[in-house]
């Protein structure tokens, strides 16, 4: 335990014409700081969380938050990039440094504008986080690569469709009480589960909603260490942490097990000194509903094969045994690559401080986050809980 978040900050996702990535750091960056009861010059090392690959035409953006205010120049700035896990990654080297305690103070801002690119388009972009000598001509992206992580694991374990529209409908319910989130709609089970006009096939079984949205968006949060934490208005603290990566070809592994997530849970949880079943709630990387699914059996919640169980036997919902994903997760809120990351430990803060509003897992202590990047190649787990 050697790190605290002190501050937080978060944009609305969506689409954001009149914002660019300049725009969109400045205004997460400077509040985060002011959050946390801060100013700029209080502020020792920056990292900058941006996937980039296409979307935006500004390379080299880590100085980009000096922009910000003025009050930043000088500060050492770094962009990470870690594919959809790139927020966390910026999280994990801020924490990194304050252990080495080469920085008191960290700014951390994930972010990305997704939408200036043309639609088509934007699929190739992400699918450059695929092994690009098998994977880059996969139909449709990044839904295309996940599509036959759903079919294989259909072929092993039987259709789960009702189970992928259950998961879709539960995190859109959620996402309505989710001021920052892209779709606040209760879509309901029956027009997640049917094929139409509006929820077409997007590639394999997986239609429009069983995919995270493209998104623009930010946010940003303050690390400091504990003994300064102590000190501050509010503070939440890394109870655990984990970051696994695993071989980058799907080839190379057997895809429907996300054996890189398992191993992220145990080595977080063993850190921590936790089971699963300690946990209040857990925001977990739902970029395709069959991700979501597939974390319920890594993460420990159900056997292998079993994951259906935890969505239709009413698991995770927001009052069931292990809530996931309270906030809307990526699929309701939005999926800004860069920005992924950093949102989904601001929304399991505010969980952990009883501050998520509508939101909020009533009595919730221990919060838990999974972030991945690509096909659970880069894999991250934190948990956090109030410093007191």
């Amino acid at each position: 335990m050697t790190a605290c978040i002190i501050g937080w900050s978060h944009t609305p996702f969506g689409k954001h014409d009149d914002a660019d990535l300049e725009s969109l750091i400045g205004e997460v960056a400077t509040a985060a700081v002011a959050d946390a009861d801060l100013a700029p010059e209080d502020i020792d090392e920056i990292l900058l969380g941006t996937y980039n690959e296409g979307f935006s035409p500004q390379g080299f953006p880590a100085s980009l938050v000096l922009q910000a205010d003025d009050r930043f120049r000088f500060k050492p700035a770094t962009r990470v990039e870690n594919a959809c896990a790139t927020g966390s990654a910026a999280i994990h080297q801020g924490l990194t440094s304050i252990a080495a305690r080469r920085a008191r103070f960290v700014l951390v801002v994930g972010v990305e504008k997704m939408t200036g690119v043309p639609g088509p388009e934007i699929a190739g972009v992400l699918l450059r986080g695929a092994y690009q000598k098998e994977e880059a001509h996969i139909e449709g992206g990044f839904a295309g690569v996940f599509a036959r992580i759903a079919q294989q694991y259909f072929q092993r374990h039987g259709d789960q469709s009702d189970a992928l529209a259950a998961i879709a409908a539960k995190n859109h319910r959620n996402g309505v009480a989710n001021p920052y989130a892209q779709l606040r709609k209760d879509l309901g089970f029956d027009f997640c589960r049917q094929v139409s006009d509006k929820n077409p096939v997007v590639a394999g079984p997986l239609k429009r909603t069983d995919c995270s949205l493209v998104s623009d968006g930010a946010a940003a949060l303050v690390l400091t260490d504990v003994e300064t934490a102590l000190t501050r208005p509010k503070a939440v603290i890394f109870r655990g942490i984990a970051q696994v990566n695993d071989f980058l070809p799907m080839s190379k592994r057997d895809i429907t097990l996300f054996e890189g997530c398992e191993v992220a849970w145990r080595r977080a949880l063993d850190a921590a000194e936790l089971s699963l079943d300690d946990l209040s709630l857990v925001e977990t990387h739902d970029c395709f509903t069959v991700a979501e699914l597939l974390e319920y059996e890594a993460m420990g919640l159900t056997a292998r094969g079993q994951g259906a169980r935890a969505i239709l036997e009413g698991w995770t919902e927001k009052d069931g045994r292990l809530p996931i994903n309270p906030s809307g997760g990526l699929k309701s809120k939005g999926h800004p690559i860069g920005a992924t990351g950093v949102s989904m430990h601001v929304m399991a803060a505010l969980q952990a401080r009883g501050e998520a509003a509508e939101m909020q897992v009533p009595n919730a202590k221990l919060a838990g986050v999974f972030n991945m990047g690509g096909t659970a190649v880069a894999n991250y787990v934190s948990i956090l809980e109030p410093l007191r």
